[in-house]
This record gives structure tokens, sequence and C-alpha cells, in this order.
């Protein structure tokens, strides 16, 4: 028999990594960093969070 997990016991993990690469363009909201052959969005509303 399979058990189903319950979705009102969620594990939340809150932890700050640090990944370098190379900032290809900066705009109002968003910031566009290259990391390895991908360029990846973060949005600039994350990057302000508390630390």
């Amino acid at each position: 028999m399979t058990e189903i997990a319950d979705p009102k016991k969620l594990i939340t993990v809150d932890s700050i990594i640090s990944i370098k690469g190379i900032v290809k363009a900066i705009f109002k909201d968003t910031v566009h960093v290259q990391i390895g052959g991908k360029v990846i969005t973060l949005q600039t509303s994350d990057l302000e969070k508390e630390r």
C-alpha cells in the first residue's frame, strides 16, 4: 500500500547561498547574471531581503 504525504506537513528551509557570476545587465526590477554558460534572472526584491 502506498502512503500519500500529508500536504499540511511541509518542510521549509531558509538559507543563504553564495554564487559567483558575471552581472550581464541590471534593469529596474531584475538583475541578469551569467553563471557558467547560463544567464539567470534575479528579482531585485529577492536581493533586498534581510540578511
